[in-house]
């Protein structure tokens, strides 16, 4: 028989190992990070009515954690580690521990009532692995035609020369896949359709929307700027008013929004007019950058929300 209490779970996440803490129920333990641990501690919490289980964000060490959670039906929540950190600092606790952190992670998902994350298909999941790796790519393929630019000796050029042809034929193997996969998820294909539908979003910036942005669709206005770090935030004391910034959210869909809004900027009569209004009125070329990119990213939250693509506006 479960317990009458719903339990907080918190989980610290090492390369080789889960430290694992159960609120109220006290219990604390330690298993391996690999498939054989993951479902030790999913069989373990069987015993419990679970009300979320709470993890720090940790790259590579944490995915086939949150796979193995999402599989199984349990409510979970991935927390910014900066953010759990400050949390704790706001508690008094200044020790670090795994066995610490485990605990001020159970305490976290509890005093906050942390909303429990929505679980991504596996298509969705390998499709984020295959944008990451596009990303590298094009970073590699930047680096290597700088250094291109700059080589002397016949024997660089040619190397250069080749790998970026292979990087190239990388990047469009990794397109085709994300064709494959989106094909074969009629949501996933709907996203981006009417992400695509903006001129200015190819399908790599749909691609990179669809995956880090799931949540899209279902946002008020004042969400989606705050979900991807493009809502000005409020730094203002007493008498003093200090100019407004961006930070937080989540940077790899920030920056797939950078060149839409150039693009939109300087082809979309709407989008064009928006920004030379905020220039006129004295704002920083950046902030009414920002600005076109948030209201990109709203427009397709609208649009998702409403099952329909662009149409230019009326005359």
């Amino acid at each position: 028989m479960k317990p009458a209490l719903a339990q907080n779970v918190g989980v610290d996440i090492a390369k080789d190992t889960l430290d694992v803490a159960i609120l109220p129920a006290g219990e604390s333990f330690r298993l391996a990070n690999d498939p054989g641990g993951h479902r030790a501690l999913i069989k373990r919490l069987g015993r419990f009515e679970i009300s979320r289980i709470v993890f720090e964000a940790t790259g590579a060490y944490h995915r086939l954690f949150e796979r193995a959670l999402a599989e199984a039906g349990l409510p979970f929540v991935k927390v910014n580690p900066r953010r759990a950190r400050r949390f704790a600092e706001a508690t008094g606790k200044l020790a670090k521990t795994d066995r610490c952190d485990a605990l001020m992670l159970a305490r976290m998902g509890a005093a906050l009532e942390l909303e429990p994350c929505l679980p991504a298909s596996k298509i969705a999941q390998s499709m984020k692995e295959l944008v990451s790796a596009r990303d590298a790519l094009v970073k590699d393929r930047v680096a290597a035609l700088n250094r291109k630019a700059v080589a002397l000796d016949p024997l660089i050029k040619r190397q250069l020369a080749q790998r970026l042809r292979q990087i190239d034929r990388q990047i469009q193997a990794i397109d085709n896949r994300l064709r494959t996969l989106r094909g074969s998820d009629p949501d996933l294909t709907l996203r981006v359709d009417i992400l695509t539908s903006i001129p200015g979003f190819a399908e790599p910036t749909a691609n990179t929307l669809v995956v880090e942005a799931p949540e899209l669709g279902r946002l008020d206005n004042s969400q989606a700027g705050s979900l991807v770090g493009l809502a000005p935030i409020a730094s203002d004391s007493g008498q003093t008013n200090r100019r407004r910034s961006i930070r937080g959210g989540r940077p790899r869909a920030r920056r797939a929004l950078y060149m839409p809004a150039l693009s939109a900027i300087r082809f979309n009569p709407e989008f064009k007019a928006k920004y030379q209004a905020m220039i006129t009125a004295g704002k920083p070329p950046k902030v009414a950058i920002v600005a076109i990119m948030r209201k990109l990213f709203i427009l397709a939250n609208a649009l998702i929300r409403d099952q329909r693509k662009w149409t230019p506006a009326a005359p």
